[in-house]
This record gives structure tokens, C-alpha cells and sequence, in this order.
């Protein structure tokens, strides 16, 4: 099993910046693909990034596109997720999820498992 623990979250003004941090326990990360997701109040939770095992790809929704960089250390089992130019828009729990291949998962179904999420609240 992985452990997960996301910190980092907090209030902001848009504009701002923040760094998310995901530190895992237990089974290794590091041939797995990990990811970030988020959920907004009243939305269902919705893909934001994801990094292969080796941090060698990444992909992006969207919407974070240019602003949002996820990176990873497996040395430290630790996923990041440095998010620049925040708009109110990105207002959400942030959760970290341990993905079920070496590679990049779009949706809930790739992941096995998951933290207890962040809060990050931007304001206009």
C-alpha cells in the first residue's frame, strides 16, 4: 500500500503562487506514475496533471496549462505540484493520487490510491 499526505494549500490572492506537496509511505513510488486532481465545491473532481515513474512525461488539463508544473523526486517519494498565476478559478481540494501503471493516468480509475486533499482558496 502507499501512504499519501498532501500539505501546502492555503489562501491566496489570484496572482499569487503555491507549491503542493504529496509525501508518500510505505510502497515505493518510484516506478509508478503519479498525479494531482482537484475538487471544487459542488463539482465532481477533475484531472489537473500527471508525471510518469520517472518524471519524464507530464501532461496537463487544459485549463493549468503554462501556469501549473508538476515534478517529482523519488529519491525523497515525493510528488510536487508548483501552481503560478492562481485564479479564483482553481479554488478546489487538492488530492495526490498513486497511479496503478509506470505511466500517466487522466482519471480516477488509474489510481489506487489517494490523500486526504489540500484546500486552496484563491481570492479575486
Amino acid at each position: 500500500q502507499v501512504q499519501l499526505v498532501e500539505s501546502g494549500g492555503g489562501l491566496v490572492q489570484a496572482g499569487d503562487s503555491l507549491r503542493l506537496t504529496c509525501a508518500t509511505s510505505g510502497r515505493s513510488i518510484s516506478r509508478i506514475g503519479m498525479g494531482w486532481f482537484r475538487q471544487a465545491p459542488e463539482k465532481e473532481r477533475e484531472f489537473v496533471a500527471a508525471i510518469s515513474w520517472s518524471g519524464g512525461l507530464q501532461n496537463y488539463a487544459d485549463s493549468v496549462i503554462g501556469r501549473f508544473t508538476i515534478s517529482r523526486d523519488n529519491a525523497k517519494n515525493t510528488v510536487y505540484l508548483q501552481m503560478n498565476s492562481l485564479k479564483p478559478e482553481d479554488t478546489a481540494v487538492y488530492y495526490c493520487g498513486a497511479g496503478r501503471t509506470y505511466g500517466l493516468g487522466y482519471t480516477d480509475e488509474a489510481y489506487d490510491y489517494w490523500g486526504q486533499g489540500t484546500q486552496v482558496t484563491v481570492s479575486s
